[in-house]
Order: C-alpha cells, then structure tokens, then sequence
C-alpha cells in the first residue's frame, strides 16, 4: 500500500464544475495535487450552481493546482486537446476520474432519442474516449512508477430487471460505464494501470439530483463521502484493480465508524438508497 497522499499527481477529473467532481477535485488539493478539471459549464446557471472557474477557484484554496479547461466529453477532439494541454501544463497524467454523468430517469416512451444520445455520448462514449486519450499519459506514469489509476464513478453490475424496468436507457447508460470498468481492468492489467468503479450506497445530495422532482435532499448524504472513498482508492497499489467499490463499505474497512458527519442532517438514519445497490 503506498502512502495516502495524491500529493505530486496530476489528477484529471470530468464533470468536474461542481458535486461530485468538485468534492474529489478539492480532496485531492489538500494533498498538494495538480487537478485537470474538465466540464461544459463556464457560465453561472441559476439552477445549477457551480462552474469549472468556481470549482476551480476551490481547488487552489485547498492547496492544489488547478488548470480549468472547457470541454465537451463527447467531443474526441476537444478531450484529446485538453489531455495535451494537462499534459503541457504539468508533465503528465496520473489519474483520471470518470465523473461526468447524464442522467433521466423516464420510461423508454417519455425518453426522447435526443435524452439518450446525450446519456449514451457523456456516460459510455465520453468515458471512453477520455480513458483512450490518457491511455498513454497513464502509461508513461506507469512507468515511472506513479500507481496510475481510473476510477468510473458508476455501479456495481447486476443483471436484475428490477435496476431497468423503470429507466432502460439511464441504466444501460450507466452499465457502460461499468463494462468499461470491467474491461479495462483487465486490458491495462499488464500496463500496470488499474481501473476501478465507485459507487454511493445512498442518494448523494448534488445539484443535479436537486433537478430531479421528489427527491428530498435532507434525506441524503454529501459528496464528501464519495471524495473521501475516492481518496482511498486513488491513494492504493496500481495492483488493486477491477473492483466495484461502495463508499461507505470501503470507508468501514479502513477504519471510518463516524457517518453521521457526511449526512446532509446530522442524525439522518433513513437515508434514500441509491439506484443499483442491491
């Protein structure tokens, strides 16, 4: 096990303006990390606070560098121009955090084609378009003996109608992601890349699920709980790989017995499950 310090790497995270990406992203900063951070948002939005400038901004308060640049995931062009930028910018790249999701939660007569080809191009496509774009980067840190790591943020794969029924499209989305997991682990195995998926045991409290109509964000946890599972993963032996993390599973064994402080209300014991934890 090496030790837990991202302090020196060059993270590059996607989807990374706000939630889940952010929480990461700053997490890392703490150690000292140099932190790509990749998403479409450059403009406040009212309804979705947070841009890549902003996140930014967090980042280097918390210790780290940071290097903000606008991409669109779908785009092979635009990824492979940031990965070169990263890599101008600093030196290499030694992990790549799979963050940026679509999500619609609909049943295949309420989701337009148009919802998703947009799930289908940033979940799957994007995914591996961006791992296919650091594939080399990952190498060289390989090489040098850095533990390069990808990490999907996506679920543990089940074959149980239930996970479909209710939203195929979101779900086959989210899967690829997964048989990215799956299969890139054991491709970059010899590379000496690892390759894992992380996943939240409880609905996660991020602006993007506040969009979603019902859902009641006090009932939830915060992302700290996913930067700080991924800290754990990020921080280990290029060896472990292909493993299907849950967060708060992951955190018991290391020793974390105090949840209560990633709870939006402290005391929550009823926390909304998250999709696909059996």
């Amino acid at each position: 096990m090496s030790t837990r310090t991202l302090h020196g790497k060059t993270l590059f995270i996607t989807g990374a303006s706000r939630g889940i990406g952010q929480a990461i992203a700053v997490r890392a900063a703490a150690d000292g990390a140099n932190v790509v951070l990749i998403a479409k948002t450059t403009e406040p939005n009212p309804k979705l606070p947070g841009t890549l400038y902003s996140a930014a901004e967090a980042v280097e308060a918390a210790g780290g560098q940071a290097l903000p640049i606008p991409t669109d995931i779908r785009d092979e062009a635009a990824v492979a121009a940031a990965v070169k930028a990263a890599i101008e910018r600093f030196g290499g790249i030694d992990i790549l955090v799979n963050n940026a999701s679509a999500i619609q939660l609909t049943p295949t007569p309420l989701t337009p084609m148009k919802r998703f080809d947009l799930m289908f191009g940033v979940n799957v496509r994007g995914t591996y378009c961006c791992t296919q774009a650091c594939l080399a980067a990952l190498t060289a840190s390989a090489q040098a003996g850095r533990h390069p790591q990808v990490l999907n943020m996506s679920p543990p794969l089940s074959m149980k109608a239930h996970w479909f029924k209710s939203h195929t499209a979101y779900t086959m989305a989210k899967y690829g992601m997964s048989m990215c997991t799956l299969g890139h682990a054991a491709e970059f195995k010899g590379l000496g890349i690892a390759v894992n998926s992380l996943w939240p045991r409880t609905a996660i409290a991020t602006a993007a699920l506040q969009m979603i109509p019902g859902i009641d964000t006090k009932m939830c946890r915060t992302p700290e709980i996913l930067a700080d599972a991924a800290h754990l993963i990020l921080t280990q032996d290029s060896s472990e790989t292909g493993h299907f993390y849950i967060d708060d599973t992951l955190l018991a064994e290391h020793g974390v017995t105090d949840f209560d402080r990633y709870a939006v209300v402290p005391g929550t014991t009823n926390f909304i499950p998250d999709f696909f934890v059996d």
